[in-house]
């Protein structure tokens, strides 16, 4: 198959993903969470339920999966080698959050609130905060076998992520009414200044 038609194809899958995702999202807030079936989801989006399960291995993951893990942690592996860690963290999570859209904002607000209201999706999210914090870590260890150098990164990512979190959650609990790019970073200036070091402006 040539170059293009397999950049074609995933385009269309992804087109699907999203389109799936969307119908998911609209349905559980109209309806609730627990009172919608993948089968509803399934017909919104003109799709068999097969189909839903090929995208989404579970109900759950119709809200939390998302594409931003290895997007993040590309953004952090690719700042400095020099920089300090805990730097190149916090612009890496900040960079992240920069480049959202207007309806990458609505989607994420939506699935917080979503996530938030509902304990099997909270409960879920634990798996997604780990893959999160395991893929960061991959991308900063790279090749190293370390061990108390991957049990540094593993401490440092984890403080970061639970500053993006305590800022996320913020967020969501006041309707997405604050800018999220200024509450992350807070958060994590809150984090940066424990380390002595001045978190820069990167919006």
């Amino acid at each position: 198959m040539s170059d293009e038609a397999t950049g074609l194809r995933e385009r269309r899958r992804a087109r699907t993903r999203r389109a799936i995702q969307e119908h998911a999202m609209r349905l559980f807030l109209e309806r609730g969470y627990d009172a919608t079936t993948v089968s509803d989801v399934a017909q919104a989006a003109e799709v068999s339920s097969m189909t839903v399960f090929r995208y989404f291995p579970t109900k759950e993951d119709l809200v939390l999966a998302d594409e931003y893990d290895p997007l993040i942690a590309d953004r952090i592996a690719s700042r400095p080698a020099g920089q300090p860690l805990m730097r190149r963290l916090c612009e890496g999570l900040l960079l992240g959050v920069a480049g959202l859209s207007p309806a990458d904002h609505r989607m994420l607000l939506d699935r917080l609130r979503l996530t938030l209201a509902t304990p099997a999706l909270r409960a879920r999210q634990w798996d997604h905060q780990y893959a999160t914090h395991k893929a960061i870590v991959e991308a900063l260890r790279g090749h190293q076998q370390d061990a108390e150098q991957e049990f540094r990164l593993w401490v440092s990512v984890g403080v970061c992520l639970s500053a993006a979190s305590a800022a996320l959650v913020r967020w969501a609990e006041q309707d997405g009414g604050p800018d999220l790019d200024d509450l992350m970073t807070r958060a994590l200036a809150i984090v940066a200044s424990a380390t002595g070091e001045d978190l820069p402006d990167v919006r």
